[in-house]
């Protein structure tokens, strides 16, 4: 007959125990024995004791409620009808969350056999029956708390090996024999898919040997020597290689065993893979360039120190090359920067190809005992734009490092396509040389720059070799750039006038301003500075201060000898762009009191044609407030006629170069007759520059023209100079040069 249980109390509800002290809740006990009076004796003196009682007479009924309730501690007894103890016993570590319960036998019997039985069956203890009960509970007591300390070190357990989990780590023990490699290697659970092995697996150190690379094995069996030679620590990085072939690399950390035995060690083992391939990319992040994939400057300036100590200690020549592309940027503004970063890799793929290439260089590869080491720290890198170093640690003669600049201009003759254009692209390249050039890398990149800037000189898609002229020359540049910024502040900048003659009037009609530079009480040559700053960009505040200055010029020389005419001054085209240029011609001729007839702008026909879309409305505008236009060196730039007839110009220039051999060949004669004739059916004046000679003065004014300027009437002159010479000039009833020109 079934019991009916008298408490039922599941203890997963109950809460955790202390580990010194019992739970403030009583502990449920599930009591079972098939003898109702022990059963009713053992459950009244156990509830008299603190204890939870749950009793069945039979193991079926005991299994029935373990399926829903799970207790504390299980009480069973062994010989019972049916299912006894020990059967009960067996069924119950099968169910789910009893296989740590602790459970106790009960027998009368003390023999040997029924012991182990008990044990074999999965009991945690057994007890003599005995009605002390201070001693069943004592018993109990210690299986609870046995119970929570086991129960505390599987959590712990747990917890540990999730966290082994989560690092990749394993641990293991290596027992060497004496004198030899063969021992006993225990891997811990979590150690197996560390190294990509099936759990529990016999492996031997042999085998794991095996899993290193071939060219690893070497290193790693010395450094395994050295721990078990020297009994001392081990820690390194170890990459194997797993059956399927993929790689690995093992983070490897051993000592000698703190227990005492002789000879034998422990350590971990952690897959590090992930981390180095992020390492590995941070370091390569750090020293390559991520559009071409060619080291950067961080990466160059090590091989190149690197390729110097060798060359220092062998006594060779160590060659570096600048490689600067010409017109880069005009492609990049033109097709757009996604364009430029497809070219710069072409580029980069082409420049490597020209020496022995190599990308992944260490320390210890370059530091090898090798004559040869050094030559792996060849390479071509990028430093930044447009800008390419081609590093040569070894080379024989001068003449090494012309072969490879050679071989960069040759593969940049090849049409590079981006963007669904046609891109022709060349480049400069300028060679340093250590010892010769340089010592240490900065001075080397300084000469070869020098060197390269002086290939772009030379007409670029060239190669220069550093000379110390070079530098002689690129400090004067340097200086002379210095010395232009501050010109125009230390009042430096002077404007020189060349007058304009109407041969047939005998009059003077005009001026042209010219700039000068007074530096150090002489004159610079305009070829010299006024190139050097529409590079440097100052041409536009320098242009600004000429119209300024002109405007100032009229006033003084109408207030002095009542000068009428107006002065010409040569602007550049970016100037015409800017939107405060009409109000500042206005506001520079109302604050000097003169008309703006006064000021004549002159545009060459280049700049015109460069900058049409700013341009032209400019012109416009000037127009509309009464300053005339001139268009200069008329002839020499590649334009449409049909600007003529909707731009509001006044006068065309005809080129010094199409005067200069006029009277001397047909050609020139032929293209002047050509401009004067348009300029008359336009309505347009015409003047004629650089006029020298009779001749030539003769053939224009036959031609038509008229007005001209050069050195036959006056060689550009100071202001004062000016003034007198335009005096001398009213009071002369017929000038030396009408005479010349009638003819």
């Amino acid at each position: 007959m079934l019991a009916t249980p008298s408490i039922l109390l599941p203890v997963k509800n109950a809460p955790a125990p202390s580990e010194d002290s019992l739970p403030e809740a009583s502990p449920s006990v599930l009591l079972v024995d098939d003898d109702e009076v022990n059963l009713m004796v053992t459950a009244l003196a156990l509830r008299g004791r603190g204890f939870l009682v749950t009793q069945f007479s039979t193991g079926r009924a005991a299994l029935g409620y373990l399926r829903t309730t799970v207790p504390d501690i299980v009480v069973l007894d062994a010989l019972m009808p049916d299912l006894d103890g020990f059967e009960t016993c067996e069924r119950l570590r099968a169910l789910p969350a009893l296989e740590h319960v602790p459970v106790l036998m009960l027998t009368g019997l003390d023999d040997d056999a029924s012991i182990n039985r008990a044990y074999r069956a999965g009991a945690t203890d057994f007890f003599v029956k005995t009605p002390q009960w201070s001693l069943l509970e004592g018993r109990l007591r210690y299986l609870l708390r046995a119970s929570r300390t086991q129960q505390d070190l599987l959590r712990s357990r747990a917890r540990l090996a999730r966290a082994l989990d989560l690092a990749r780590m394993g641990s293991f023990d290596w027992h060497p024999l004496p004198g030899r490699w063969e021992g006993r290697l225990e891997l811990s659970a979590e150690a197996y898919p560390v190294i990509g092995l099936a759990p529990g697996l016999t492996i031997g150190l042999r085998r794991l040997i095996r899993m290193v690379p071939r060219s690893d094995r070497h290193a790693v069996l010395s450094m395994l020597g050295a721990l078990k030679n020297h009994h001392s620590v081990l820690a390194t990085d170890v990459a194997i290689e797993l059956p399927e072939g993929r790689r690995r690399v093992i983070h490897l950390e051993a000592e000698p065993d703190s227990t005492g035995a002789s000879g034998s060690y422990t350590g971990v083992v952690q897959d590090v893979t992930d981390r180095r391939t992020a390492e590995d990319k941070i370091r390569h992040l750090a020293n390559f360039d991520s559009l071409t994939g060619l080291p950067n400057r961080r990466q160059l300036l090590w091989r190149t120190e690197r390729a110097l100590e060798h060359a220092r200690r062998q006594g060779h020549l160590c060659g570096l090359l600048l490689i600067d592309l010409d017109r880069f940027k005009v492609i990049n503004d033109t097709l757009g920067h996604a364009a430029g970063d497809e070219l710069l890799a072409e580029v980069a793929k082409r420049l490597r190809s020209c020496v022995r290439h190599s990308d992944q260089v260490t320390e210890a590869a370059t530091d090898a005992g090798s004559t040869r080491a050094h030559r792996t720290l060849e390479a071509v890198g990028r430093l930044g734009g447009d800008e390419f170093v081609a590093l040569l640690p070894e080379v024989a003669t001068e003449q090494d490092a012309e072969r490879v600049a050679s071989r960069v201009l040759e593969s940049m003759k090849a049409p590079i396509y981006v963007a669904g254009q046609e891109c022709i692209v060349t480049a400069s390249v300028g060679v340093a040389l250590y010892p010769r050039d340089g010592l240490n890398m900065l001075d080397l990149m300084r000469n070869a720059d020098v060197a390269m800037y002086s290939a772009k000189a030379s007409g670029r898609n060239a190669t220069a070799v550093y000379a110390p002229s070079l530098a002689t020359s690129g400090r004067e540049r340097l200086e002379l750039e210095t010395s232009l910024y501050k010109a125009v502040e230390r009042q430096e900048l002077v404007l020189y006038y060349q007058p304009k003659g109407d041969v047939r009037e005998a009059r003077v009609v005009g001026a042209e301003a010219l700039m000068r530079w007074k530096r150090g009480g002489k004159l610079v040559p305009p070829g010299d500075f006024i190139p050097l700053a529409e590079e440097i960009g100052l041409i536009l505040p320098m242009s600004q201060w000429a119209l300024g200055e002109a405007t100032r010029q009229v006033r003084a020389w109408q207030d002095r000898f009542g000068f009428a005419q107006s002065i010409a001054v040569n602007l550049p085209s970016r100037l015409f762009e800017r939107a405060d240029l009409v109000d500042h011609i206005r506001q520079s001729a109302l604050g000097c009191g003169v008309p703006l007839d006064s000021i004549q702008l002159e545009i060459t026909e280049t700049g015109l044609m460069k900058g049409q879309q700013g341009v032209f409305p400019a012109l416009h505008r000037l127009n509309d407030i009464g300053v005339r236009i001139s268009i200069d060196d008329f002839g020499t730039g590649y334009s449409s006629l049909s600007y003529l007839t909707t731009l509001p110009i006044s006068e065309l220039k005809i080129d010094g170069s199409f005067v200069r051999d006029l009277g001397r060949t047909p050609q020139s004669e032929a293209v002047a007759t050509a401009i004067i004739a348009l300029a008359r059916s336009l309505g347009l004046g015409v003047v004629a520059e650089g006029v020298e000679t009779e001749r030539q003065a003769q053939v224009l004014h036959r031609l038509g023209c008229h007005v001209m300027q050069g050195y036959l009437f006056s060689r550009p002159l100071p202001a004062e100079e000016f003034e007198g010479w335009a005096t001398r000039v009213r009071l002369q009833s017929q000038p030396p040069w009408v005479v010349m020109a009638d003819i």
